[in-house]
C-alpha cells in the first residue's frame, strides 16, 4: 500500500467510523413542531434545476460524489423498531464530498440542532406530510433501518437545495469505545472540566480509554458552556488524536481496517457495499483532503430546547460553491 492510499484509507476510516460517532446525546431533548401536511421532500425536487443568482445561472455538479455519514443515538447492535417510528435521533450528520475535477474531498458537518423541514413517515412507512424541527429528528421516522436513513437523506437533500446524495452510512453509538480501544487509545488535550460527567478525565493532556472517549465526544450537559458548538471543537480535537493513533495501527497491520469493520458491522446501516467502499479507496486514494466546513448560524434557546438557525445567505454561498457550477454559454 503506497503513502497516498494509506493516508486516504486513514481519512476514510475517520470519516466513516469517527465522524458518524460525534454529535452524540447532548443532555437536551430534541423537539419537532408539526406543521400542516405537505408533499414529502424530494431529493430531486430542486437539485435537478438550475439556480439563478444575480443573473448568473448555476447547475448541479455532475463531477462529485456525496457520501452522507450519520451517528445515531442508540446503543447496542442495530435493530428494527416494531413501530413506524423509533427513538434513534441522528445526532451527527456529515457529508463527505469527493470532487473528481479538482481531485479533492472535503466534509460538510451539519449541526444536529439545525431547524429544517423534513418528511414524516406514518403507519406502514407511508409518507404523512412534513414537519419542521431539529435535523436530529429526521431519523426517528421509520424503523431505524434503511427507511429512516432514506428519510434523513431526503431532509438533508431538501435543505441543501435538492442535491443528490449518493451513499449513506449510519452507526449506533456503542462503537466509540470499540474503535477508540482498537487504536490503543486517543491522546487529547482536555480544556473543560469533566468532573460532573467523568471524574477520571483530568484537565490537560490525557490518553482516553474507551469509556472516557465516549464521554469526551458524546456529552455536553455539565461541561463548559454545554453548547453543541463547543462539543464540536472537542470532537475535532479527538479526530486529530484518533488519526495519529490510527496511522500507527495502519503502518503495523494491513488487515486493521477489515478487522475493525468486522467488529462494528452489526452497529451499521448503509446502502454502500464493501465493494463500493473498496472502489472509492482505489479511485480517490490520491485526492487531497481540503478540510471540514460547517454552515454558519446562531444557537437559539426556545423554551427548554436548543435550536440552530443557519444564516441563509451564507448557506446559499456554501451550497453553490460545493454542489453547483456556473453555467457557461
Amino acid at each position: 500500500m503506497n503513502k497516498h492510499q494509506t493516508q486516504f484509507r486513514a481519512i476514510l476510516i475517520i470519516l466513516i467510523l469517527i465522524l458518524v460517532l460525534v454529535f452524540a446525546y447532548s443532555g437536551f431533548r430534541t423537539v419537532g413542531t408539526l406543521v400542516a401536511p405537505k408533499a414529502p421532500v424530494s431529493t430531486q425536487s430542486a437539485g435537478s434545476k438550475t439556480i439563478t443568482r444575480d443573473g448568473v445561472e448555476y447547475f448541479p455538479r455532475q463531477d462529485i460524489t456525496v457520501f452522507m455519514l450519520m451517528g445515531i443515538d442508540r446503543y447496542g447492535p442495530v435493530e428494527a423498531s416494531t413501530s413506524y417510528n423509533n427513538e434513534g435521533a441522528a445526532d451527527m450528520v456529515a457529508l463527505a464530498v469527493f470532487d473528481e475535477t479538482n481531485e479533492s474531498y472535503s466534509v460538510l458537518m451539519l449541526n444536529r440542532d439545525t431547524v429544517m423541514e423534513m418528511p414524516v413517515l406514518g403507519i406502514g412507512g407511508r409518507p404523512a406530510g412534513t414537519t419542521v424541527g431539529q435535523l436530529a429528528l429526521a431519523h426517528t421516522y421509520g424503523t431505524g433501518l434503511k427507511d429512516s436513513c432514506e428519510n434523513i437523506k431526503s431532509a438533508v437533500s431538501g435543505f441543501l437545495y435538492g442535491i443528490e446524495i449518493d451513499h449513506y452510512f449510519s452507526m449506533n453509538m456503542d462503537a466509540i469505545s470499540m474503535l477508540n480501544d482498537a487504536v490503543g487509545g486517543v491522546k487529547v488535550t482536555v480544556t473543560d472540566d469533566f468532573s460532573a460527567v467523568d471524574a477520571t478525565i483530568p484537565m490537560g493532556e490525557v490518553v482516553l480509554n474507551g469509556e472516557q472517549a465516549f464521554n469526551f465526544v458524546q456529552n455536553r450537559k455539565g461541561i463548559g458552556n454545554q453548547m453543541n458548538l463547543s462539543r464540536m471543537e472537542r470532537q475535532k480535537s479527538y479526530i486529530n488524536g484518533f488519526l495519529d493513533a490510527l496511522n500507527t495501527k495502519l503502518d503495523a497491520s494491513e488487515t486493521f481496517v477489515v478487522d475493525t469493520y468486522n467488529k462494528i458491522e452489526s452497529y451499521v446501516v448503509t446502502n454502500c457495499s464493501v465493494t463500493t467502499l473498496s472502489s472509492m479507496l482505489n479511485r480517490y486514494s490520491d485526492y487531497e483532503f481540503t478540510g471540514i466546513q460547517t454552515p454558519e448560524g446562531e444557537n437559539v434557546m426556545t423554551g427548554e430546547f436548543m435550536e440552530y438557525h443557519v444564516d441563509e445567505e451564507k448557506l446559499d454561498t456554501l451550497v453553490l460553491n460545493l454542489f453547483y457550477s456556473e453555467k457557461k454559454f
